[in-house]
């Protein structure tokens, strides 16, 4: 697997390896050249993918090559209408060319639903054809999707009400098949907020969910019986506040670190700030510190605190230590367009 040797906050790069391997401060950050509205949608492979709402187009970034690729986001994804998330990817050993795949939901006039996905090639430079499935009218009306997770050779995403927070189930899009489905969330944990859940890859494979119910994380996995139908299976629960150094009075002391008392009364439990899919770390806020905790080992780190509400893109790829990358020390403003 790729080493996680840092994160994105916005386009702010934070390194997270120590020496001698750490990426040198100021490496990979990028300084915009337009102005507007932008979201992440994450990073893969050495990739960072943004949505430009005001221009309209998705942004991929190349840290390594100081390169830039803007594409048109295609016919039929409207932000306006339907929330549009999306995800990046390279084929096994294509190092030249990337793929986007594109999600978002519709209604038509008879009031179906369904979710719609398009998937862009940088070596075609044309999107493909519309892909579609149906969705429950249960879901809400007004529906969001979470950052991607790769697991196999599928990607997936949670459903999110966006009016309430809440996750209503899973979308998965087979890369091979070029197929949409949608899966049922585990019954016990369904209708949760959206900050307590993680897609992740479940120990020994497959699909799993981490769900932090106060100071605990629970690690769910499907499995299929000889049948072939699929269930929701409660594996490990991890104690976190056994597990991570959460004692508040030991940091009283440490006027940086320490917490307002209205940001601890209103958000006393952990939660999930970002995930590494490779090295399957999270990233947790808690009221004393933010830390990574590699979900098979239970090793954890800490690392550099920010708001609770912040939203951290793992960037985990190869890095020579000591080569010059990224634009210096200074920054890196994207210029070449595709």
């Amino acid at each position: 697997n790729p080493p996680l040797i840092g994160f994105f906050e916005g386009f702010r790069f934070q390194p997270t390896m120590d020496p001698p391997n750490r990426v040198p401060d100021g490496h990979f950050s990028v300084r915009i050249d337009t102005g507007g509205m932008f979201r992440n949608f994450g990073s893969r492979h050495g990739l960072l993918l943004t949505f430009h709402g005001t221009g309209n187009q998705l942004l991929v970034w190349d840290p390594f090559n100081v390169a830039q690729h803007r594409v048109a986001v295609p016919p039929g994804f409207d932000e306006k209408k339907h929330f549009i998330s999306g995800a990046v990817y390279r084929a096994a050993g294509d190092i030249q060319h990337f793929q986007v795949v594109l999600v978002s939901a519709e209604t038509d006039e008879l009031q179906h639903r369904q979710v719609i996905a398009r998937v862009y090639s940088s070596e075609t430079g044309a999107w493909g054809d519309r892909i579609s499935t149906p969705c429950s009218s249960k879901l809400p009306t007004n529906m969001g999707f979470s950052l991607s997770v790769l697991v196999g050779h599928s990607l997936y995403w949670l459903f999110v009400d966006i009016s309430t927070g809440r996750v209503d189930g899973i979308v998965e899009f087979d890369l091979e098949m070029q197929i949409l489905a949608v899966k049922p969330m585990p019954v016990d944990i369904a209708k949760e907020k959206q900050g307590k859940f993680q897609l992740m890859r479940a120990e020994g494979g497959g699909l799993g969910i981490l769900f932090l119910l106060k100071f605990s994380a629970q690690l769910w996995k499907m499995e299929t019986d000889s049948d072939g139908v699929a269930s929701w299976v409660l594996g490990r629960t991890v104690e976190l506040d056994k597990l991570l150094p959460l004692n508040l009075e030991e940091e009283e002391n440490s006027e940086e670190e320490e917490c307002s008392e209205e940001e601890d009364n209103e958000f006393p439990f952990p939660g999930i700030q970002g995930f590494a899919e490779y090295n399957n770390v999270v990233f947790l806020w808690t009221h004393i510190h933010n830390f990574t905790v590699q979900l098979e080992s239970l090793q954890f780190k800490k690392v550099s605190r920010t708001h609770m509400l912040a939203r951290y893109h793992p960037f985990e790829s190869a890095y020579a230590a000591g080569t010059g990358i990224g634009g210096g020390h200074d920054g890196t403003k994207l210029l070449h367009n595709t």
